[in-house]
């Protein structure tokens, strides 16, 4: 028995700022459908798990994820801590890669990459997202299933059952409770200032441009260089990233 590395996405269709966003198409694909195309190249993944909620407008999910061929878990909407939980407490995962599907054209070799990263480190906590220098759509986490139990156990702020890790960043290298070791991984150049995520209606325009010009099996850098080429930016910059997440903090 190798390694077993789980990687859970977290789809809903309950957007506030785009509603649906993962079902939306471009060239009669879903979203959710390309981003999981995409994933299923991944060469250091065991098995992916797609994590909806129990919300009856989320059937639609859970329904097009199981006619595509991939399992699919229903938790609670609010708390998708413990919905990551839930959907994998029974794999005996070693190691956890959470990834959102409102990144279409999260890159594959990325996630490998920083999955071969974590193991070879062997600390709890591995992203990209610590110092943000990759583009927003391209954010991995990688964590031993170890981390995430405790943090299952012991998070108590809104803002870390409503977003998984906030739990175990909050508590490590020196900070809280100083329980777990975390890295990042490296981008060359810093990129924080692209965009490929959906949040916003502009997003939705900007990944239909991408795919439609440059098919949906371009690397990361590939589409980087060509948002940056072709001044692609200015379609939807401007957009706080992780809103979502900043909101929660305030509910704190």
């Amino acid at each position: 028995m190798g390694i077993k590395t789980v990687l859970i996405t977290q789809a809903r269709t309950g957007s506030t700022r785009l509603p649906g966003k993962v079902m939306k198409e471009v060239n009669g694909k879903t979203l959710l459908q390309i981003h999981l195309e995409r994933l299923k190249k991944c060469t250091k993944v065991s098995k992916i798990i797609v994590a909806t909620t129990v919300e009856e407008a989320d059937k639609i999910i859970y329904d097009n994820a199981k006619k595509w061929g991939y399992e699919v878990s229903r938790g609670s909407e609010s708390d998708v801590l413990d919905r990551f939980y839930q959907a994998l407490k029974t794999e005996n995962a070693d190691w956890v890669v959470r990834v959102t599907s409102d990144c279409p054209l999260l890159d594959p070799s990325l996630v490998d990459n920083i999955i071969t990263y974590a193991h070879a480190n062997d600390l709890d906590y591995i992203t990209n997202g610590l110092i943000e220098t990759f583009p927003d759509g391209q954010d991995v986490e990688v964590f031993k299933f170890s981390a995430l139990e405790i943090a299952w156990k012991n998070s108590k702020l809104k803002s870390e059952r409503e977003h998984v890790t906030p739990y175990i960043r909050n508590n490590a290298d020196g900070k809280g409770e100083n329980i777990f070791t975390t890295i990042n991984f490296p981008s060359e150049k810093d990129y924080a200032h692209i965009r490929m995520t959906v949040d916003e209606p502009r997003d939705f325009d900007l990944i239909e441009h991408l795919i439609q010009k440059l098919g949906t099996e371009k690397t990361w850098l590939e589409y980087t260089d060509y948002i940056i080429a072709q001044n692609l930016t200015k379609l939807n910059a401007g957009i706080i990233r992780n809103e979502g997440f900043l909101k929660s903090l305030k509910k704190d």
